[in-house]
């Protein structure tokens, strides 16, 4: 990761980020790119639980929710 890199998980409540690589592998990194996050894809933070996970996210027009072990696989750059 380069130094304006972070991981999904790290993204703020209402901070959009793009995604600029996947970490993950074999079967969770297919469902990654089926929700749509593929490289350039827009991602907003909607809302983190009180515990933290999961987190909601606004992919694509659909509000979908990450595990943080899931997210942290996701390398994004914020906007």
């Amino acid at each position: 990761m380069n130094t304006n890199t972070i991981t999904l998980n790290t993204v703020k409540e209402g901070q959009t980020a793009q995604v600029h690589d996947l970490l993950a592998s074999g079967s969770m990194r297919r469902r990654l790119q089926d929700i749509g996050l593929i490289k350039g894809t827009k991602v907003e933070c909607l809302q983190k639980s009180p515990a933290g996970d999961p987190i909601a996210y606004l992919i694509r027009g659909a509000v979908i929710a990450l595990r943080s072990e899931d997210s942290a696989n996701i390398v994004v750059e914020c906007n």
